[in-house]
C-alpha cells in the first residue's frame, strides 16, 4: 500500500488550526462558534479522520436531522468539487455503508453520520469523539445523553455552530468560556478574512437580511432568528427579566397544558394564574412512554392540580382498544379537558399575545424554553425563503403543548378549583370550554 498522509487533500487555514492543535494537546471538549463557510465541517471531518487512526473506536458526526448530515457531509463537497467523506482515504476504508452514512476502516474504526432528531437510533452504542454541527439547532438532549459514555471512556467532543439567539447554543458557549477544562474559540470575518467586506455588502444590496448577516458573519447571539415564531417575544422577555425564579405556591393551583404524543414526545407545561400574570413553574418531556409513566410524573411533582388541558385528538378512539386516551387518563386520575381546534396561524398568534403576561423558571422550563426559542418556520431550499409553516423537528412538541396553553388560558379561573382543593376532590371540571 502506498503510504498516506494525513490530514489528506486538506491544509488547514491559518485560523484554523488553533482548534486542531486544542484537541490534539488534549482538551477534550471545545466549541467552534466560527461564521458562515469558515470551513468548519471541511476541519472537523480530517479531525475525525486523524483520530479514527489513533484510537480505534466509533466516531459520530451530528447534525440537527439526518436529511441535513447527508446533505452536508455526506454528499457534500467543498468549493473545488472534493467530497468532505473522502478526506477519509478509500484506502483506509474496510466498507462504506451509504445507506447507514458509515465508513468503517481497516483498523476497526468506525465513523458514522448521525441525526439528533432520531437520537433514539443510537441508544447503547459508545463513541469516543463525537462532532455537534449547527448544535445551535440540534435538541440539546442529544448532547445529555451522549455527554456520560464520553466521559466514561475518555472520549472527546467538539461543538460547531453559528448563533442562533440566546438558547442553549448560547448557554453552552458562556459556561465554556469559564471553564478551564473546555476550548472556546468565537471567529467572525474580521478575524479570518475569509470572505471580503465588498462580499458581504453585495449580500446586502441583493436583499439579505442585517439580522441575517450579524448572526451568519459577525455571530451576534443578539441578532433576531431569523424564521424563529417567537425571537422577539423571548427578547423582550430577557429585557423585562421574566426568565428567572419562578416558586410554586401551593397555595394556588397548578394548571397543566399537553402535546400527547405517540411514537414522538409528549410535553407537559406546568402554570400557575396569579391576577394577569401567567407563571410557567416547570416543564416536562419524555417520548416513547404511555399515559400511566406521566400520570406517575404528576404525582411526583407533588403539585396541587387543576385542569389538565389537552389537543383535540385525545378523544380520538384507537383501534385497538377501542378506547380514547382522554378515556383512558380518566381511569389513572388525570381528567382533561379539551381545547378548542383552531387554525395554526390562530395558535401561534394567541402565544404572541399571551407572551407578555408569562414568567418562566429559567432552571425548571429550561428544556421548554429552548425549544420555544428554536421554534421556526421551515425554509425552501429551493425558494430560498421561508415557508409559512413550522419546521417539525425537536422544537415542536413544546411549542405545540404551549399553543394549548395560549388558546386555554383565559378560560381558565382558580376559582373553578378552589373548592376542590380544599375538599382534596377531582380538579375535573365538565363543559369548562363550552
Amino acid at each position: 500500500m502506498a503510504t498516506i498522509t494525513l490530514p489528506y487533500n486538506y491544509q488547514p487555514r491559518a485560523y484554523q488550526v488553533n482548534l486542531l492543535k486544542a484537541i490534539d494537546n488534549g482538551y477534550k471538549r471545545a466549541v467552534a462558534i466560527w461564521h458562515r463557510r469558515a470551513g468548519k465541517d471541511k476541519t472537523l471531518v480530517n479531525l475525525i479522520a486523524k483520530k479514527m487512526l489513533e484510537r480505534v473506536g466509533t466516531y459520530y458526526y451530528l447534525f440537527p436531522t439526518y436529511s441535513q448530515g447527508k446533505k452536508i457531509i455526506w454528499n457534500g463537497m467543498d468549493r473545488d468539487g472534493f467530497k468532505f467523506i473522502n478526506h477519509i482515504p478509500l484506502e483506509l476504508r474496510k466498507r462504506t455503508d451509504n445507506t447507514e452514512m458509515v465508513i468503517e476502516l481497516i483498523n476497526g474504526s468506525i465513523f458514522q453520520v448521525i441525526g439528533t432528531d432520531k437520537i433514539d437510533s443510537i441508544v447503547g452504542t459508545n463513541p469516543i469523539g463525537c462532532v455537534f454541527s449547527e448544535y445551535s439547532l440540534q435538541n440539546p438532549k442529544a448532547w445529555d445523553f451522549l455527554r456520560p459514555i464520553l466521559a466514561e471512556n475518555g472520549g472527546w467532543a467538539v461543538f460547531n455552530y453559528t448563533p442562533r439567539g440566546k438558547n442553549h447554543g448560547f448557554k453552552l458557549y458562556e459556561m465554556a468560556k469559564n471553564n478551564t477544562n473546555w476550548y472556546t474559540e468565537l471567529l467572525t470575518v474580521d478575524d479570518t478574512m475569509a470572505i471580503s467586506k465588498d462580499t458581504i455588502d453585495a449580500e446586502i444590496e441583493s436583499g439579505m437580511d442585517e439580522d441575517l448577516v450579524q448572526q451568519e458573519f459577525y455571530c451576534s447571539f443578539n441578532a433576531a432568528i431569523q424564521g424563529s415564531y417567537y425571537s422577539k417575544q423571548f427578547k423582550k422577555a430577557e429585557d423585562e427579566n421574566r426568565i428567572t425564579n419562578v416558586p410554586y405556591d401551593p397555595s394556588i393551583p397548578v394548571h397543566t397544558f399537553w402535546d400527547l404524543g405517540v411514537g414522538d414526545a409528549t410535553a407537559i407545561w406546568f402554570a400557575q394564574l396569579v391576577n394577569k400574570e401567567v407563571r410557567l413553574i416547570d416543564y416536562y418531556e419524555a417520548s416513547g412512554e404511555g399515559l400511566p409513566y406521566y400520570a406517575k410524573i404528576l404525582q411526583e411533582r407533588g403539585y396541587v392540580y387543576g385542569s389538565h388541558n389537552a389537543p383535540h385528538d385525545i378523544a380520538v378512539r384507537e383501534l385497538g382498544s377501542g378506547k380514547s386516551r382522554i378515556e383512558t387518563a380518566k381511569e389513572l386520575g388525570i381528567h382533561f379537558q379539551i381545547v378548542k381546534n383552531i387554525p395554526l396561524d390562530d395558535g401561534i398568534n394567541a402565544v404572541r399575545i399571551v407572551f407578555s403576561r408569562c414568567w418562566f423558571d429559567a432552571t425548571k422550563c429550561e428544556q421548554g424554553t429552548n425549544a420555544l426559542i428554536n421554534y421556526h418556520k421551515e425554509y425552501d431550499e429551493d425558494r430560498k425563503e421561508y415557508k409559512n409553516a413550522p419546521y417539525h423537528d425537536w422544537s415542536s412538541h413544546a411549542s405545540d403543548a404551549f399553543r394549548m396553553l395560549a388558546v386555554s388560558i383565559d378560560k381558565i379561573s382558580n376559582n373553578n378549583f378552589t373548592s376542590l382543593m380544599d375538599k382534596n376532590e377531582d380538579s375535573f371540571v365538565e363543559n369548562l370550554y363550552d
